[in-house]
């Protein structure tokens, strides 16, 4: 790597991924970011359920009028897991597992893999 390159800004970093223009940097290596292929796994699940304090607010309205069973409308969505991020290239490979909490870190995971495939894309382009 030239002294230009090695003083690159950091387009995207993806957990303990980052990537320049023309490098994608790792703890196990670097590789031409021309040259490898990006791949995205949501291993993560959503589940929707009634939230606690809904439960009690319908107990305790309940006994004083029939609107409390308004509160069993009110729904949580609960998002865990995990997603992996995969990059290999000639060579070498690197992954990293994420783990997740809302369904917007998952969304935001999928754009940064798409940024850095689009940052590949020129590269190879490029070449």
């Amino acid at each position: 790597m030239d002294a230009m390159q090695a003083n690159a800004p950091v387009m995207v970093t993806i957990g303990d991924i980052a990537c320049t223009n023309t490098t994608v940097i790792t703890p196990s290596g670097q590789a031409p970011i021309g040259g490898v292929v990006w791949s995205f796994t949501d291993m993560s699940r959503t589940t929707r359920s009634i939230p606690t304090w809904a439960i009690v607010c319908t107990v305790i309205f309940f006994l004083f009028c029939l609107l409390g069973l308004l509160f069993l409308l009110a729904k949580e969505d609960r998002t865990d897991g995990s997603v992996q991020v995969v990059v290999q290239g000639r060579g070498f490979l690197h992954q990293v597992q994420l783990p997740v909490s809302s369904i917007m870190q998952v969304q935001d995971y999928a754009a940064r893999v798409n940024y850095a495939r689009s940052l590949s894309a020129a590269a190879a382009g490029g070449m």
